[in-house]
């Protein structure tokens, strides 16, 4: 009888290890994903907000339109922009 009581311990104490850190392992995909949507909207935001500005000299508008590009290139290979919200959004930038 102690052997099954061992074991029905041993066993509790795993499934409950395991629920804990499953539940902690949620909440810090979650506090991640959250950040990337908050980035994602700062990055639209930022993209949409140069198209309302008056036109820039060229040589500052090409850089800034390269820079744009490539923090959207980032934010697509990190997956927090879809292929269609990265083309619309460079479509926008190249106007």
């Amino acid at each position: 009888m102690p052997g099954l009581l061992r074991g029905i311990a041993r066993t509790a104490v795993i499934a409950g290890t395991a629920t804990t850190v499953s539940n902690r392992v949620s909440r810090r995909q979650a506090g991640r994903w959250a950040q990337q949507d908050a980035a994602a909207q700062q990055q639209q935001a930022s993209a949409q907000a140069p198209a309302a500005a008056p036109p820039a000299p060229a040589a500052e508008d090409t850089t800034s339109k390269l820079d744009q590009l490539k923090q959207l290139g980032d934010l697509r290979d990190q997956g927090v922009l879809t292929e269609e919200e990265f083309a619309e959004q460079k479509r926008r930038i190249l106007g």
